[in-house]
């Protein structure tokens, strides 16, 4: 584990372990790097070299005022590749990070990146627009920025025990464990990031960066995913990539690495060795 610090000053705390081609985790918002325990912890036994950062104002990074944007996170995660000389890199980004996958691998990675994988994640765009008239209006998100604002641990106590993980629905096996971690995960980052990262992963426009991407990328979702719901996000995401492969599980959630990673990480695996 260790610290590597921006060009702008910015502390960005991340984990590397193991030997052989990296993998790194991008994760989703409001969390940290620890999201990705269960997927590190499998691929370091497979032979695997596993990174993750905690995204500025996330984690254990610094808690930014500014630079809470696409191009930054992606621009961070440029700096931290190379300064860990990494090449021939899987990229995994689940949900907001799915979006930094993108815009990484579009704009920075064509040189060092070998394939990348969607998970649940937010590409082309949420927000509902002329331009992409199935995607959630603007006060859906106003809604989380009020809620963030009010009461934040309240607030990150809600999203997982309900739609993250698909525990609002009927018969779903509840763990207090998953909740509280999330919970723990969320209340680490700083406010002001968490903030401004909504607006990062609801209004940035992907369009472009799927278009531009020429690796192997996997689109993992689950059909039942109630925060980026399949039809607005991985549906059109697959028909703006070059190389790209569609892998729905049915009635699976947002959280499906945590809540089903003995079906996520075989696959996962599959994908990079083949």
């Amino acid at each position: 584990m260790g610290t590597l610090t921006m060009m702008d000053g910015t502390e960005i705390f991340y984990k590397d372990w193991g030997e052989g081609q990296p993998i790194v985790f991008h994760h989703g918002w409001p969390l940290s790097a620890d999201d990705w325990d269960n997927q590190m912890l499998f691929f370091l036994e497979k032979g695997y070299r596993v990174i993750a950062h905690d995204r500025r104002g996330h984690g254990r990074s610094t808690q930014t005022a500014t630079g809470n944007d696409m191009d930054t996170y992606a621009a961070d995660v440029a700096e931290l590749v190379a300064a860990l000389d990494l090449r021939n890199t899987i990229h995994v980004g689940h949900s907001t990070g799915g979006g930094e996958v993108a815009r990484y691998v579009a704009r920075h990675g064509k040189s060092r990146a070998a394939k990348a994988v969607l998970i649940g994640a937010v590409p082309p765009i949420m927000l509902k627009t002329p331009k992409n008239p199935g995607g959630l209006p603007l006060d859906v998100f106003d809604g989380f920025r009020a809620a963030l604002a009010a009461n934040r641990a309240q607030f990150f106590l809600d999203v997982p025990s309900g739609p993250f993980y698909g525990f609002n629905r009927p018969g779903a096996k509840v763990s207090q464990g998953v909740i509280q971690n999330w919970w723990c995960q969320g209340l680490m980052g700083g406010a002001k990031a968490h903030y401004d990262c909504i607006k990062a992963f609801s209004e940035t426009d992907f369009t472009e960066d799927l278009r531009a991407i020429d690796v192997p990328v996997l689109i993992m979702h689950g059909d039942d995913d109630q925060i980026v719901p399949i039809a607005d996000s991985a549906l059109l995401a697959i028909k703006l990539l070059k190389n790209g492969t569609l892998k729905v599980y049915e009635g699976l959630p947002h959280g499906m690495c945590t809540t089903h990673a003995e079906r996520i990480n075989p696959d996962l695996l599959a994908f990079i060795r083949g």
